[in-house]
């Protein structure tokens, strides 16, 4: 299934208190998210940069979707390979870096997950379907920094 796939998403500022952008703290950093027949995200710029700490901001948003990526990338891998997965957990971190100008970079992100497998000998090859994940996750090779990965692999009880 080769091809181009398009997506939108309407980014919509809802911060203005009645004066727009007439000083640097005159106006939210509230934002809506909105994709069609989805839940609408309330965003925000981060707690640093003037934003609502209890709202998602663009850096929450690229270290989850780099994280969700690999998850669903990893489970396709493990189906391929014969490895049953019966829990996978990520604590994802990614570390962002400012320039000094106004602007700044992520300069790396860790994916640590913990996946839980179904059998002993599926250890080694849940272990490996990490690289393939990597190489399928179109997040992963979209971003211009390292994504590295600090895999647990763990064996279910049995009963």
């Amino acid at each position: 299934m080769l091809g181009e796939h398009h997506y939108s998403v309407r980014a919509e500022w809802t911060g203005n208190r009645g004066t727009g952008t007439s000083g640097y703290r005159d106006y939210d950093r509230s934002v809506s998210l909105r994709v069609d027949g989805k839940p609408e995200i309330a965003a925000s710029s981060d707690k640093p940069f003037r934003g609502d700490p209890s709202r998602w901001n663009p850096e929450d948003l690229l270290l989850s979707a780099l994280a969700e990526c690999h998850l669903l990338s990893y489970l396709h891998a493990c189906v391929t390979a014969g490895v049953v997965v019966v829990d996978y957990r990520d604590d994802a971190i990614g570390t962002m870096r400012e320039d000094g100008r106004g602007g700044g970079a992520f300069t790396e992100v860790v994916l640590r997950p913990r996946v839980v497998v179904a059998q002993e000998e599926m250890r080694e090859p849940a272990l490996a379907a990490h690289a393939q994940a990597n190489a399928w996750c179109f997040i992963a090779n979209s971003v211009n920094f390292p994504v590295r990965h600090e895999p647990t692999i763990v064996v279910a009880a049995s009963d």
